[in-house]
């Protein structure tokens, strides 16, 4: 049943009553320098914001056996994050409507050289309607939005009349580990929304994603002797030229996905990182790629990395070198599938609604090449996963930013749609 217009009302102007608060904490999450194993801090933080509002609390490590068990789960490695996952729980007095996970991760990736930025990059300057900051966009401004969105309600005496999860995971940007643990440790809910930065818009479509090391071997000598010896970083160039040969044939594939068809390059290689050799006169004898590449929906991970295995086994017998010194294939990160979000669902029906309420116009649908964790629960929860969120600018780049009046609507969207999902009851006094 549609929202009643007065209630709807009066959630529009309780995010707004709330929003300069909203954004000074957001502004607080940025400040934690949170790149891969250094989130304990804004997890603390986290934990005691969702504390302090009464939520029962669960914060708990990850099972490595767990994940390596389960067919989602992404290879370990020494740089796995020990940094605890962290969820809130909202119950109701009585549960008579449907439950939902709100997810967030605040895993932040390298920034870059800080004197490319504007502004330092942990430094959440707000210019005109854009608030900066690593990570920010990508994705503290929507695990704001998810406390926030719950906070507008209960500022008018309102709490969900069903189950509410607020998880804040890590590992989002390397592995995908995070979200799943919370998936062993058994969180269910009836949908997920999780507001990662997609410009006002609903994903239709998320590709899988595999990270994956090539070690390349090389036979030093002096370079006035160069002919002699075997150079390990030119022999690399050779593997990334057939990699691209690779990636131009899973692009010729996208005919007949109706999510990808009409993409441009819907899967794309990114040599992410390179190393090698040891002497500007030697001839190097070692050299490490660090390689992405993204993988349509219902191309198992495994499947698709046997085929990367034998495009470079293949191309090493050929090559006159490699096929004496093979390179090694490693996969250390990312390891995952995509997921194709079913259109119709009551859920979505319900998000199309409260985003028109808050933001005057249909709400739109698209495919995206990037990771996200809604993958967890639309392939083994098998519920409707959403994922939508404000409009962003230089996710992974400089001078990252958010648009402040975008995360205003899509904050008011948010908490429209839970109250209309999960139903509201007058809220409980603080436990």
């Amino acid at each position: 049943m549609p929202l009643d217009p007065q209630l709807r009302d009066k959630i529009i102007a309780s995010v707004a009553q709330g929003f300069d608060e909203q954004i000074a904490f957001t502004q607080a999450l940025i400040r934690f320098p949170s790149t891969r194993g250094a989130e304990h801090t804004v997890q603390d933080f986290v934990f005691k914001a969702l504390a302090s509002r009464g939520y029962a609390m669960d914060r708990f490590a990850m099972d490595r056996e767990a994940i390596e068990r389960h067919p989602g789960g992404s290879p370990w490695s020494p740089e796995h994050s020990s940094a605890p996952i962290v969820v809130g729980i909202h119950r109701p007095r009585r549960e008579t409507g449907r439950s939902l996970i709100l997810q967030s991760h605040t895993d932040v990736v390298p920034t870059g050289p800080a004197d490319m930025w504007s502004h330092s990059p942990f430094d959440p300057v707000i210019e005109g309607d854009w608030l900066y900051g690593r990570g920010g966009a990508d994705m503290k401004v929507g695990g704001a939005a998810n406390v926030f969105a719950l906070d507008a309600l209960a500022r008018i005496g309102l709490q969900p009349a069903a189950t509410v999860y607020i998880q804040s995971v890590v590992e989002e940007e390397s592995t995908g580990n995070g979200a799943l643990m919370t998936h062993l440790r058994g969180y269910r809910a009836d949908a997920v929304l999780i507001p990662e930065p997609e410009d006002e818009k609903l994903v239709r479509a998320n590709v899988g994603v595999l990270w994956f090391q090539v070690e390349v071997r090389g036979h030093p000598v002096h370079v006035r002797d160069m002919g002699a010896g075997a150079n390990a970083i030119d022999a690399a160039y050779r593997v990334v030229a057939e990699l691209r040969k690779l990636e131009e044939t899973w692009n010729a594939r996208k005919a007949g996905r109706v999510n990808f068809e009409n993409e441009a390059h819907p899967i794309n290689l990114n040599i992410g990182k390179i190393e090698g050799g040891d002497w500007a006169s030697s001839v190097p004898c070692w050299c490490r790629l660090d390689c992405r590449i993204g993988i349509y929906p219902g191309v198992s991970a495994t499947e698709a990395g046997r085929e990367i295995t034998e495009c470079i086994t293949a191309f090493a017998r050929r090559d006159p070198y490699l096929a004496n010194n093979p390179p090694r294939v490693t996969f250390n990160g990312f390891h995952v599938e995509g997921y194709e979000l079913a259109p119709g669902s009551d859920a979505e029906n319900v998000l199309a609604a409260a985003h028109e309420a808050a933001t005057g116009s249909k709400l739109e649908s698209f495919m995206t090449a990037g990771y996200l964790d809604t993958r967890v629960y639309a392939l083994y929860d098998k519920i409707p996963a959403l994922c939508y969120g404000p409009i962003t600018q230089n996710i992974h780049g400089f001078d990252e930013r958010a648009s402040i009046g975008s995360i205003k609507r899509i904050t008011t969207a948010m908490a429209l749609f839970i109250a209309e999902w999960c139903g509201t009851e007058p809220k409980d006094a603080p436990k």
